[in-house]
């Protein structure tokens, strides 16, 4: 029997290129057992592209990779406000999209999606510093300035280059699944889940230990999700009033603390469903979700689709 198709991967390498944009997708996606991905690096043209920050690209591959690729990430670059990619690349950006293909731009590689047009009328995110560049530019661009990343659906976007390995696992997340994203965010030492509406920066001083004290309250509710988790529970674990940690959890996570629990509980049914036969009746109970029936009320209202559906999808061949 013929070895399935991996996932193809471009990485789209242009002028100036920030390093930590062009590595974080080649390293999220990089080929191996736990992950069926194929990455190509590539350029306008194969041969050495001057990156930003004193490095350079030697590429094996020029924009015939978009033709190969099934999502195509445009890594950021230097003077996206000021400089446009080269004509080729845009109109093989679009025929990539054309074809099929996932765009997703990390930080300023949202301006070379911006000149294909594609962005047009869609939501979408860059790094802080370039949301007032790329409003002005593109007044048709529902610019969000507060998200870490934006997801709609065939365009992907992102803020500065940590919130690209958010998209990644984002990405890795909708194909392969919640423990295949959770295994990934292990290897890289990151969190395994940052939701697209988290802010970028919050605008305000907040103490260090009262941040010091969510995380560790969030940390916490994740070991008790079948526990009742009330506000008044998760506020006196973290030792602030009701009305103060809603306030800063939305801050700080861009949910409200019951709709993060709920979020919290369904990404824990979905990797039981994918890792174990529980019936949906024991995954709802484990999970804190109650019933079969709460868990399902859910699953569609989140995901858009049932548990038992999901767990045909995401169990290969079992």
């Amino acid at each position: 029997m013929p070895a399935p198709r991996l996932n193809r991967v471009a990485v789209l390498v242009l002028e100036g290129a920030k390093p930590l944009d062009v590595g974080i997708p080649a390293q999220v996606f990089t080929t191996r057992a736990s992950m069926p991905y194929e990455v190509r690096v590539c350029g306008a043209a194969p041969g050495l592209v001057t990156g930003g920050d004193g490095l350079a690209y030697a590429v094996s591959h020029g924009l015939d990779a978009l033709e190969w690729a099934d999502v195509v990430f445009v890594p950021g670059y230097r003077f996206p406000d000021r400089e446009d990619p080269p004509p080729a690349v845009v109109d093989a950006l679009v025929a990539a999209h054309e074809r099929g293909a996932r765009l997703a731009a990390i930080s300023t590689g949202a301006f070379a999606l911006a000149t294909t047009g594609l962005l047009d009328g869609r939501r979408a995110t860059t790094h802080w510093h370039y949301t007032r560049a790329l409003m002005a530019r593109y007044p048709r661009i529902k610019v969000d300035e507060n998200v870490l990343f934006v997801d709609e659906g065939s365009v992907l976007t992102s803020a500065g280059a940590a919130s690209g390995i958010d998209l990644c696992l984002h990405i890795l997340r909708g194909d392969l699944g919640v423990a295949a994203s959770n295994h990934a965010a292990r290897r890289l030492v990151a969190a395994p889940y940052r939701s697209g509406g988290q802010a970028q920066y919050v605008p305000r001083s907040v103490p260090e230990p009262l941040g010091e004290r969510f995380a560790a309250t969030r940390e916490w509710a994740l070991h008790r999700l079948g526990d009742p988790l009330t506000l008044e529970v998760l506020a006196r674990q973290a030792g602030v009033s009701p009305r103060t940690f809603s306030r800063r959890f939305v801050e700080e996570t861009g949910y409200t603390p019951m709709q993060w629990v709920m979020r919290a509980r369904v990404d824990l049914a979905r990797e039981l469903l994918e890792r174990s036969q529980r019936s949906v009746e024991q995954i709802a109970a484990d999970t804190g979700l109650g019933t079969g029936a709460n868990l399902r009320l859910h699953f569609q209202r989140i995901l858009g689709t049932t548990p038992s559906e999901y767990r045909r999808t995401f169990t290969r061949g079992e």
